[in-house]
């Protein structure tokens, strides 16, 4: 007997010349696209159909192959075929959900491609009718909402949610998506917070439910009440806010990254609407400290589930970053910090830039948030955090053992200082360097208000941000065609009034503001230089006159120090016949001028500009939805609708 192959719902006898013979149903497919109601000749049609393996290259190929006439001329069979899928999902008979389920995907997808340039009215009328559209998508959400929250098959949870992503990504604007106004006016939240407030479900479906809130929580965000938002930010059951194992990895010492903006996306609304998450971000997980080894090691991200494997575009290969065997706990906001650390370091990817952006965009809104600073420079609280340093030449390898245990806010900072110190290039990150020094000024406001004498080595993010100095006044030319870098200038300057003008109140010893002044003192030149840069361009008419004035200006006490304490310091070198005067030294000399030394009092050092989402940031959250709905929509299309696990789940039933 000669072998049967199956091609594009055709089935052909190899050795045969007999025309190919069509599967069951691609020719009830067919039926479907003719003008008669197909279950005139064949009342059992539709009950049969969705007993039939779903073709959904065919239906969906099919759909996209008709003009916009020729559709219009069977919208009613189209119709009627997504009012029986809805009528399916109420069935027993579980295979008849899992075809009703795949058919909706594919009447979804494939109806959407044919009607891009139209508006969502136009394709709400196609596969529903105007008349019907609202009773059609109240049954539509009730019945996905019960089979996510019934007790029964995970795969058919599964595909609930695929169809749902399917549903708010078929738009590259979300907010363009007519259609997901009934997803607002019949809420799936629950379902959701359900999954996620449940350990195994969270496991299997975690990182889909995730997704799929953090798109609908950007449905017309700025445009009307949208009702995942107020319901999110009143969630406050810890269970359900712990999406912490979306940023767990499994491996063993290396910890392979993908950049996943989704997760991200996620976990910025949770800290951003909710101030409930930010006690989550500090729980204590004794299960996140080292992990088994898998028996064949396959790199997973910190953000995504355990047992999941969402597609990404973007992979950072095998980036080491050795867990310590010492630590037994860690929480979400060491393991967010681990991850920024790997996503920040390299930016010259737009979605690597993306990633960096949105995780100094979430560690501003929680150094802005009073509960997360009492915890963050809680003394009680101590952890040791294995941030990934970029290597590099002018620097030895740290030695990760001996790491010590310190209030997780040292983290925040040793991160901040790395960013700095590692992204002095060409191609200047201008904006993230912007958002990296007000999480620093963020944190000194915190300090300095509650009198936190923070035990921290000052020194490095001195040495950082002098040399960020010198690298703006080198690259002057070349920086300022595209940047005004006498915002990013007067950051910096203030940073050094903070310390100058409250310093007394929050550096840890009074040693430490001598060393202050001894930084400042040690690199009067670069302050020289940058004084005389502003003051060239401040002079000059032209764009930059009132920025680099304001530099100007703000150097008054820096210049002070400098003129008063060099003459002493040369003087007193003078005397003892001293060429090159030691630290200590140098340090005597400061001590005992303190006296003399007169500074002007600077206001608004310790005030800052809170966080806005809608009036600073809505364009890059627009195009940030975009390309994460272009990205699941994508990859739905490709990996996540095969059948055979569905089928082989429901192999018993006859």
């Amino acid at each position: 007997m000669a072998q049967v192959e199956k091609r594009g719902g055709l089935l052909r006898k190899s050795s045969a010349s007999k025309k190919p013979l069509k599967e069951k149903v691609v020719l009830m497919y067919d039926e479907i696209f003719m003008t008669e109601d197909p279950s005139k000749c064949s009342p059992r049609f539709w009950e049969e159909l969705f007993l039939m393996k779903v073709n959904l290259d065919y239906l969906e190929g099919k759909l996209e192959s008709l003009d916009g006439e020729e559709l219009m001329k069977i919208k009613d069979n189209i119709n009627c075929l997504f009012q029986h899928c809805i009528q399916a999902l109420g069935e027993e008979h579980p295979i008849r959900v899992v075809n009703a389920l795949q058919t909706l995907c594919a009447l979804i997808r494939g109806v959407h491609q044919k009607n891009k340039s139209t508006s969502g009215f136009d394709i709400i009328n196609m596969l529903m009718g105007f008349d019907k559209a609202e009773l059609c998508m109240k049954n539509l959400m009730e019945s996905l909402d019960s089979l996510l929250c019934a007790e029964g098959s995970e795969s058919l949870k599964s595909l609930c949610l695929k169809l749902l992503l399917c549903l708010v990504t078929v738009t590259d604007n979300i907010s363009q998506n007519t259609i997901l106004e009934y997803v607002m006016i019949n809420s799936i939240f629950e379902a959701i917070l359900q999954i996620l407030s449940h350990p195994p479900s969270r496991r299997e479906h975690g990182y889909d439910a995730v997704v799929l809130l953090a798109l609908l929580v950007n449905y017309r965000k700025y445009e009307s009440v949208n009702p995942y938002i107020v319901k999110l930010s009143i969630v406050d059951d810890e269970a359900t806010l712990n999406v912490g194992s979306m940023f767990i990895a499994d491996a063993h010492e290396n910890i392979s990254v993908q950049t996943n903006e989704a997760i991200l996306l996620a976990l910025y609304e949770a800290v951003h609407l909710n101030r409930n998450f930010i006690t989550v971000l500090a729980q204590s997980h004794p299960e996140m400290g080292l992990v088994t080894t898998p028996v064949s090691p396959v790199p997973m991200t910190p953000a995504t589930p355990l047992g999941t494997t969402p597609p990404s575009s973007d992979v950072i290969s095998s980036v080491e970053l050795p867990l310590d065997a010492d630590v037994q706990t860690s929480n979400l906001l060491i393991t967010f910090l681990k991850y920024s650390s790997i996503v920040m370091q390299d930016t010259k990817d737009e979605h690597r830039l993306h990633s960096g952006k949105l995780c100094l965009i979430i560690l501003t809104c929680i150094a802005e948030d009073q509960y997360a600073n009492a915890f963050l420079h809680d003394d009680n609280m101590n952890f040791r955090v294995n941030l990934h340093r970029m290597p590099m030449r002018h620097r030895k390898k740290a030695a990760d053992k001996n790491l010590p245990c310190r209030p997780l806010v040292c983290a925040v900072l040793d991160l901040m200082v790395e960013f700095i110190v590692t992204h002095m290039m060409k191609e200047f990150p201008m904006d993230l360097y912007v958002r990296c020094i007000q999480v620093v000024h963020k944190l000194l406001c915190y300090q300095k208000k509650c009198r936190v004498r923070l035990h921290y080595t000052w020194r490095e993010l001195w040495s950082a941000l002098i040399n960020l100095l010198k690298f703006l006044m080198s690259n002057e030319t070349v920086l300022l065609a595209k940047h005004n870098i006498f915002t990013l200038a007067l950051m910096v300057v203030n940073l050094f009034n903070m310390f100058i003008t409250y310093g007394d109140t929050f550096l840890p010893t009074p040693s430490s503001y001598d060393e202050l002044y001894y930084e400042i003192i040690r690199m009067h030149q670069s302050f020289d230089n940058l004084y005389s840069m502003v003051l060239r361009i401040s002079t000059n008419t032209g764009q930059w006159k009132e920025a680099a004035s304001k530099v100007t200006h703000a150097l008054v006490n820096i210049r002070a120090i400098i003129n008063h304490f060099n003459p002493k310091i040369e003087s007193y070198a003078a005397v003892n016949h001293i060429s090159q005067l030691s630290e200590e030294q140098v340090l005597e000399v400061v001590r005992a001028n303190y006296d003399t030394l007169t500074l002007k009092l600077q206001d608004g050092l310790d005030q800052y500009e809170r966080y806005s989402e809608q009036h600073k940031e809505a364009a890059f959250f627009k195009e940030l939805v975009r390309s994460i709905s272009t990205n699941v929509r994508r990859n739905l299309a490709f990996h996540t609708l095969s059948q055979e696990v569905l089928l082989k789940e429901f192999s018993t039933i006859s």
